[in-house]
């Protein structure tokens, strides 16, 4: 486990999060299915999501040595990757916090409001691209592959999804059809992770280079995924448990789910930063 990339590891979950959040809820407010309390109340609760990407942005400086060199990371935006995402980022955050600043206040036309909110969500999956890109990096041949797009991509809807349904859960929505929809499209996305993370570790015995083999960079790789998957299985039972019940979420429920999966996506990025190696000597 590359726990020694904390930083980075926190800042990409934490963003991932909130933006498959985002996503969610944008999809739901543009929907028109809310009444005004809901959605006051649900955009008062949106207010975590500008936390957790604040959050994940402090830690992002910690890995720049000198957080007085933040901007420097911002010299080369449309030339390379890592700036493109730290532009990309900020513009989100700066857009999806005004659109909410203006929904909290009640200032502006709501055209202007929806239009606003459609552009940070479109800069949002912009911010997840240009992740993704960062690292495709063609002499890290562990990373340079189809699993790292798919798991940065199913953080962002399984850890959105949750988080994004406690919110709406918090907000005492009056959607029954929602509730019981999202755990089921969590279940197909936890099972394309499962599945992701088996073949991943079968193709780990094929990237060798003179002096290293994927398989062997970290030694206990067997034990952590079963941790992962047991903690991610174990936030999809917590979920699926008011729907078997036949009753409603609740936030302590919703946030042990939450809990869990983010504690599974935590392990499942460390161990991604784990399997860093280049190409020759």
């Amino acid at each position: 486990m590359a726990w020694h990339e904390w930083p980075l590891i926190l800042f990409t979950v934490l963003a991932q999060t909130a933006v498959g959040a985002f996503l969610l809820l944008g999809c739901i407010i543009l929907a028109g299915k809310l009444c005004i309390g809901e959605s006051d109340r649900l955009h008062k609760n949106m207010f975590f999501i500008w936390v957790l990407m604040g959050l994940g942005f402090m830690a992002s400086t910690v890995h720049l040595g000198s957080p007085l060199r933040a901007m420097n990371a911002l010299n080369q935006v449309g030339s390379s990757w890592l700036s493109n995402e730290i532009f990309t980022g900020s513009l989100f955050f700066a857009a999806g916090g005004f659109y909410w600043l203006l929904e909290v206040l009640d200032k502006g036309a709501e055209s202007l409001r929806k239009a606003l909110l459609v552009i940070a969500m479109i800069i949002g999956v912009s911010f997840m691209y240009s992740m993704i890109k960062v690292y495709l990096i063609d002499t890290v041949p562990t990373w340079d592959t189809v699993y790292t797009p798919m798991a940065f991509i199913l953080t962002t809807i399984i850890s959105g999804l949750i988080f994004g349904h406690m919110l709406l859960t918090a907000s005492d929505h009056k959607m029954a059809a929602l509730d019981n929809a999202l755990p089921l499209f969590g279940a197909i996305a936890v099972a394309v992770s499962v599945v992701a993370t088996v073949s991943q570790m079968i193709s780990l015995g094929d990237i060798n280079t003179a002096i290293v083999s994927a398989s062997d960079l970290i030694p206990n790789m067997m034990q952590l995924q079963i941790l992962r998957v047991g903690l991610l299985l174990a936030a999809l039972g917590v979920w699926f448990v008011p729907r078997l019940m036949v009753s409603r979420p609740g936030v302590p429920v919703m946030l042990l789910s939450f809990i869990l999966v983010f504690s599974s996506e935590l392990v499942s990025r460390g161990t991604f930063y784990g399997l860093h190696m280049t190409v020759g000597m």
